[in-house]
């Protein structure tokens, strides 16, 4: 009798499993087999590119609104042989790097010293708090004001839209840095100096990688905002004439480039962290 009540329990508990199969599909926080990966991943490209052509195809939305995806490529053909789009994104591209690399030089050693002295936090906290929520494209006017409309009030621009955030994520990356570790570099004898740059920035060179990766995006944002606004070349300016002339196959074609040159700077940055901080990688 006790075996039989055994296995009913057992048939019961089991029965759940059954009913709510587990699928490769929804794997709670666990990996997924490298086809279904890519099988999305192309799904995800394809999918909106045929819902766009059947749209175009089918006449339901006039071409001034919605062009086709060859009046698009043919917009690109054309700008790419007169040599404007290359000149657009260099100049946006020039300022992107410029401003960003500003932001990385103060932005880094800011927030190390920030996450590292309490009395380093404490004075600078309070108005870097402040000044972060101030939406960047309010200082525009100022900018122009101060700098006019030529390079420096753009990549200030960038600078000021990256600098308090990314001051911010370094100085919350030194505080996952373990006591312990500090404790056995100065048992070690190792000065503050040592413990910088031998010990904590070490150990948050790979958050301080991802912190770009996600600030730059922002920076990628303002330098077209700033081109909307106030400028003779760059992807945004691109946008703006086209707006104005009613070319909105030259708009799709600027807003698909924006898009493909984030694409390719968010890989270079998972790259870079693959290869300057391998250890971190799976």
């Amino acid at each position: 009798m006790s075996h039989d009540l055994e296995d009913l329990r057992a048939i019961y508990c089991e029965r759940p499993q059954k009913m709510l199969p587990s699928t490769v599909f929804w794997r709670l926080a666990e990996d997924i087999p490298h086809f279904l990966v890519w099988t999305l991943m192309i799904l995800s490209v394809t999918v909106p590119l045929f819902l766009w052509w059947v749209l175009t195809s089918i006449s339901l939305i006039s071409p001034l609104f919605l062009p086709s995806p060859s009046q698009v490529l043919g917009a690109y053909q054309r700008l790419l042989a007169s040599g404007d789009l290359q000149s657009d994104i260099a100049f946006s591209l020039f300022r992107v790097s410029v401003g960003f690399l500003l932001v990385a030089v103060v932005s880094i050693p800011l927030g190390l010293l920030m996450g590292a002295f309490a009395s380093v936090r404490a004075l600078l906290e309070p108005i870097i708090g402040i000044v972060r929520y101030i939406p960047a494209s309010a200082f525009i006017p100022l900018l122009i004001l101060y700098l006019g409309v030529e390079e420096t009030s753009k990549i200030m621009l960038i600078f000021i839209g990256g600098v308090f955030f990314n001051t911010l994520m370094v100085m919350d990356a030194v505080k996952f840095v373990p006591k312990e570790l500090l404790e056995s570099a100065y048992t070690l004898g190792a000065k503050n100096r040592q413990v910088l740059v031998q010990v904590i920035f070490p150990f948050i060179l790979p958050t301080i990688i991802d912190a770009c990766r996600v600030n730059i995006a922002g920076a990628w944002n303002l330098v077209i905002v700033s081109e909307l606004v106030a400028a003779t070349e760059g992807l945004g300016r691109r946008i703006s004439v086209a707006q104005r002339f009613l070319k909105t196959e030259e708009m799709f074609v600027s807003l698909i480039v924006i898009g493909l040159i984030g694409l390719a700077i968010d890989l270079f940055f998972r790259l870079l962290l693959r290869v300057v901080c391998y250890w971190t990688v799976d």
